[in-house]
This record gives structure tokens, C-alpha cells and sequence, in this order.
């Protein structure tokens, strides 16, 4: 015989080991409305399943469907090491996904516009890359919003991931050893990349899990472990990297750029090549490659050229608050704001608890309450025959 959703919240009640008053109580319902709601002559309002599966540690999705919470599964290709460390790296995402989960109970699912796609006609999974980020590139630029990518700081790349692609971006603690997680299904995009020291890194793993969403490659989850430009075995990881690498630094403009510094033999000086390093806004050794690849710097200059840091580099061209602001930013957790802002709005609309947002902020319900909603500082009672501070008092 199939559970009902009365049958589930029966079960919730059951375990709270109270009374039905007192349940009731506790989830903010008068004893009335459980009654009914338990004979069926009145049904469970959202809000209802929401204060019950808050009362009782289970979901909605769970007192509506039977259904466990939504777990990861890795994709064959990644590994996250051992037991433990699986477990909390499915920790990580699932503090998401039951956030997906309301929304999409609530009504609210997030937006996902179409994505480019991989092309067929393309075999070799190196000019699939290089399509997929000139298809990505000519998305972000038509928004209006900059002339290049390069001309994006992270923070604000994030941004247009989320209101064109529709891909979720958080910063967030993740287990050691992994830069980012990516994982996409039909109701959500995600990815989930670590705060860092090291930004340019944390920039290029963003656009490296970007490809990955845009191939299609995270049906599963995607765990990454030390995301760079260079030799992969992997061909889904080559695309990811070729993508990202076309995807920060487009031929055109690198070219382009290039010209505008290199002097008339074609040959770039420490100060040059650091100034194109601040304006791709990418680490020594990811502009070294590319160049390298595009025949712009000779096989003996690029070992030098990779050995220089993002931090001389800025020093070099004269933009240490360049670095500084980018530093502060990576190192910084950042939530996914339509997320949050969807969580906040269905708490203020009554359709749900504060619950669901404060597990994925990670904080507790009371603490958020508190933040959202302060108490008013008690004022002490004036004392007769006094006057308070700043009133004026009638002088004949």
C-alpha cells in the first residue's frame, strides 16, 4: 500500500513522541486544523509541510513524495578519494540541491536559458572547446554589459554566468585537495568553486566548470582536483581546459593585445608580457601557454615567461589594487544571489521557513531570524518630573 502525505506526517508526529496537541503546538497549527488536515477534510498548506518537515528533520519533497533528499553521484571519470571524503564533498552539494528541491516544490524553480551546444560536425574534442567558448564568448559580449570578457572581474563574470546561462556560482568551502564541483540536471546548473589565495586559479577553474556545463559533461557530479591549464588524459577534460583557455583569452584579442605591447621584432619584455597578463586577468603560466600555442612566443621564451607570479606581474605593470581587490574577493565564501534571493522571497510570501536558507547559508534558524528580524532595544520608562534627554523644557 502507498504512503500518503498524511501518512508521512503521521510518521513525523509519531517520532516526535508527543501529543497531537502538543504537535501541534509546535509547528504553529491549532489542534483543529491538524485534525482536519489528518482526516482529510482539509489539505496541508505548503507552509504546513514546510513548519512539519522543519519540526520533524525531513523534507517536503519527502512528506509530498516518499523520496530521500537528492544525492550525488560521481561521474565515472572523477574520483574523490576515499569514503569519507566522498561523503563530504556530497555534503557540499547536497546543502544546495535541497535548496533546488523547495524552490522547485514552491513553484520557483530558477531560470535556465538555452545553452550553446556542442557541434556535431566537430569530432576532435579540442575544436569542440574552441566552438564552445566562441559560441560562450559572443553571449557575454552581446549582453551589452563589457566589450570583451577579459574586461569582467571575476565577481561580475559570476554574475552574467547566472543571468545567461543560468549557472549557479558559489564560493564555498569544499573538502581538501578540490577546486570546484559542477553538476547540472534539468532543474538546476551549479558550480561550486573554493575561496583561494590564489584568484587567477579560482578564475580559471570558473570558466573550466563552465565548459564542462556547456558540453554537457556534468549529468553527475564533476569533482576537480587541482584544475590548470596544460596536459590532460581525459578528452572531456581537455575540452573543459581548451574551453576555458578561448573562453579568457579569444585569439582575436590576444592577438590583438599582443601587438599593442610587443615591440617591432615581436618580442615581448617582462613588462609587456605582465601588462597582458593583468589585462586577461589569468596567471603567468595560463597567458604563457596560450601564447605558446598560438605561436606568438618562441619555445625558449615560455619556461621564463611561466616562471614570473600574477603578484610581480601587477607589480610590473603598475596595478597592485588590481591585485589586491581580486585577492580579497577569492578569498571571500559568496552564495548564489537569485538562490538566495528566491529562499528569502517565498519566506516573506509565507510559503516556507527560514529553514531552507539557513542550511545553505550554513547557519542557524534562530541566528538568521535574529539577523533578518532584530529585536527592538528595550527603552527604559522616563522617570516622573524628568526630562529626557533633548526635550525642551518650557522656561518662563
Amino acid at each position: 500500500m502507498n504512503e500518503t502525505v498524511i501518512d508521512r506526517v503521521r510518521r513525523v508526529m509519531e517520532a516526535a513522541s508527543i501529543s497531537q496537541a502538543a504537535f501541534a503546538e509546535k509547528v504553529g497549527l491549532t489542534p483543529d486544523k491538524l485534525s482536519k488536515s489528518l482526516a482529510g477534510v482539509r489539505r496541508f498548506s505548503s507552509l504546513d509541510l514546510a513548519l512539519i518537515a522543519e519540526a520533524g528533520g525531513r523534507t517536503v519533497d519527502w512528506l509530498l513524495t516518499g523520496r530521500e533528499p537528492l544525492r550525488p553521484s560521481f561521474a565515472a571519470r572523477t574520483t574523490a578519494g576515499s569514503a569519507p571524503r566522498r561523503d563530504r564533498v556530497s555534503d557540499a552539494a547536497d546543502r544546495f540541491t535541497a535548496a533546488y528541491e523547495v524552490l522547485e516544490l514552491l513553484g520557483r524553480p530558477p531560470k535556465l536559458p538555452q545553452l550553446p551546444s556542442p557541434r556535431s560536425d566537430l569530432k576532435r574534442f579540442v575544436d569542440q572547446g574552441t566552438q564552445l567558448a566562441q559560441d560562450a564568448v559572443g553571449v557575454l559580449t552581446a549582453a551589452g554589459k563589457s566589450r570583451t570578457v577579459a574586461e569582467l572581474e571575476t565577481d561580475a563574470l559570476i554574475t552574467e554566468c547566472a543571468q545567461l546561462f543560468g549557472v549557479d556560482v558559489a564560493v564555498t568551502r569544499l573538502p581538501d585537495g578540490v577546486d570546484g564541483l559542477t553538476w547540472q540536471t534539468d532543474a538546476f546548473r551549479l558550480i561550486l568553486v573554493g575561496p583561494t589565495e590564489s584568484w587567477t586559479r579560482q578564475r580559471f577553474t570558473l570558466a573550466h566548470e563552465l565548459g564542462h556545463i556547456l558540453a554537457r559533461d556534468a549529468q553527475d557530479l564533476v569533482v576537480e582536483s587541482h584544475v590548470a591549464p596544460g596536459r590532460q588524459k581525459d578528452l572531456t577534460e581537455v575540452r573543459a581546459n581548451v574551453f576555458a583557455s578561448n573562453l579568457l583569452m579569444p585569439e582575436p584579442e590576444v592577438r590583438h593585445r599582443f601587438r599593442q605591447v610587443a615591440d617591432r621584432h615581436s618580442k615581448l619584455t617582462d613588462e609587456a608580457f605582465a601588462k597582458l597578463v593583468v589585462a586577461f586577468k589569468v596567471s603567468p603560466s595560463a597567458l604563457a601557454a596560450r601564447l605558446s600555442q598560438l605561436r606568438l612566443i618562441d619555445a625558449q621564451s615560455a619556461p621564463h615567461f611561466r616562471g614570473l607570479t600574477t603578484e610581480t606581474c601587477h607589480l610590473l605593470a603598475g596595478a597592485t589594487d588590481a591585485f589586491q581587490r581580486q585577492l580579497a574577493w577569492a578569498a571571500a565564501e559568496r552564495y548564489p544571489v537569485r538562490l538566495v534571493a528566491s529562499l528569502y522571497q517565498a519566506y516573506a510570501d509565507g510559503e516556507t521557513t527560514l529553514r531552507p536558507l539557513a542550511a545553505l547559508l550554513g547557519m542557524d534558524v534562530d541566528q538568521l531570524h535574529d539577523l533578518l528580524d532584530p529585536a527592538e532595544p528595550d527603552t527604559p520608562e522616563p522617570v516622573p518630573g524628568e526630562a529626557e534627554e533633548g526635550d525642551l523644557v518650557f522656561q518662563p
